[in-house]
C-alpha cells in the first residue's frame, strides 16, 4: 500500500470531506450523517468511498446497524474535528475583524485562577485592547486540555493531569494551589482546635469528580493515614453548588483557599485546623506545542505573567 503524498492530498482533500468524516464518526450512520449534511445518502456512500481511496484504507467498519471508524479511521476523524474547529475558529476571529474589533480570544480555566490572577489579566488587556472579545471557560484541567488539544481554546489556565499532556502542551507555571478543609459554620466540627482524619472520615463528604487533581489529593491524604477515601461522597466540580451543600448540610469540603476565603471572613464557611498542609502541583499557562501563540494570546499571557512579577502583590493561591 502506497504512501498518501502530501501534495496529493493538499490537491484533492476538501472540507466537505473533513464534514463527512468528522460527522459520520459521531454519528456512526450513513443515513444521519446524508441529514446532516443534506445531501443523498448515495453521495455520502461515493464521497467516503472517494476518500478511502485516496487514502488507500478503510476509514469506517461496515456493520449492519452501525459504521465505527477503524484505528486508522479514529485518527483521521480526530485529524478532520481539529481541522473543522480551527477553521471555525479562522471564521469567527474574521468576522470580529471585519466588524471592527481586534479578534476573538477563548480561554479556559480552572476555578483558583479566578480568584486575582485571570481578573487582573482580563483588565489589562482590555485596557490596551477594548474591542479585543475575550471568551472565558471555566472547567476541570482534563475537559479544558481536550478542548485545547482540539483547537477549541486558545490557550488554558490549568494544571497537568496526565502524563501523556506534556508531550503536547507547553507549561509556564503561575501559582501554587494551597487547599484547606471546610465546613459550614453550623457544623458540629466548626471551631475544634485539632479534628482526627479518622472522625473526618465518617463525615459526608463533597468531592471533586474521579481523575481530577483535587480528588487525588484527597485520596493520597487519606491513602498516607492508613484510611479509605470516604464513601458517603457528593461528586461535584460546581463551586455554586458546593458552597451551598456546605451551608446547609453537615458535610466536608477540601478547597482551595482563595475558593473560599470570601466565606470564611464572611463567617459562611468555617476553616478546620489541620495538623499537616494540602498544597496541589502549581497551576499555569497551558499552551499547544510547536504552535505560536496569536498576538492575542501572548498579550494574555504576557499579562498574568507580568502580574506575578509586581513586588508586593497579593498572593494568588487558588
Amino acid at each position: 500500500m502506497a504512501d498518501v503524498g502530501f501534495n496529493q492530498l493538499c490537491n484533492w482533500l476538501r472540507f466537505r470531506h473533513l464534514v463527512l468524516i468528522a460527522t459520520l464518526a459521531r454519528t456512526q450512520n450513513m443515513h444521519t450523517t446524508a441529514q446532516e449534511m443534506n445531501i443523498s445518502q448515495p453521495a455520502v456512500s461515493k464521497m467516503l468511498r472517494e476518500v478511502e481511496k485516496l487514502l488507500g484504507f478503510a476509514l469506517f467498519q461496515r456493520l449492519p446497524r452501525h459504521m465505527p471508524p477503524t484505528d486508522l479511521g479514529s485518527q483521521v476523524a480526530r485529524y478532520a474535528q481539529i481541522a473543522l474547529n480551527d477553521a471555525q475558529h479562522f471564521v469567527g476571529q474574521i468576522n470580529h475583524l471585519r466588524q471592527g474589533g481586534h479578534g476573538l480570544l477563548k480561554i479556559g480555566t480552572i476555578f483558583a485562577p479566578t480568584a486575582l490572577a485571570l481578573p487582573a489579566a482580563i483588565v489589562k488587556v482590555k485596557q490596551q485592547w477594548p474591542l479585543l472579545t475575550l471568551d472565558i471557560l471555566e472547567g476541570t484541567s482534563a475537559n479544558l486540555l481536550e478542548r485545547l488539544e482540539h483547537k477549541q481554546l486558545d490557550l488554558v489556565i490549568a494544571r497537568f493531569t496526565l502524563d501523556q499532556h506534556r508531550k503536547l502542551f507547553d507549561f509556564q507555571a503561575l501559582a501554587p494551589e494551597p487547599l484547606c478543609l471546610v465546613t459550614g459554620s453550623q457544623h458540629p466540627l466548626a471551631g475544634a482546635h485539632d479534628v482526627p482524619l479518622e472522625e473526618l472520615g465518617s463525615w459526608p463528604w463533597i468531592v471533586y469528580p474521579a481523575g481530577t487533581p483535587m480528588r487525588a489529593r484527597l485520596e493520597q491524604a487519606f491513602a498516607e493515614a492508613g484510611m479509605q477515601t470516604p464513601g458517603n461522597t457528593v461528586e461535584t466540580s460546581s463551586m455554586q453548588t458546593t458552597l451551598q451543600l456546605l451551608q446547609t448540610a453537615p458535610m466536608v469540603a477540601m478547597l482551595g483557599e482563595s475558593m473560599v476565603a470570601p466565606d470564611i471572613q464572611a463567617g459562611r464557611l468555617t476553616r478546620l485546623a489541620l495538623p499537616f498542609p494540602f498544597v496541589l502541583a502549581d497551576y499555569g499557562i497551558i499552551t499547544r506545542r510547536n504552535e505560536i501563540p496569536g498576538w492575542s494570546a501572548q498579550a494574555f499571557m504576557d499579562a498574568l505573567l507580568n502580574n506575578l512579577e509586581r513586588p508586593n502583590r497579593p498572593s494568588q493561591a487558588g
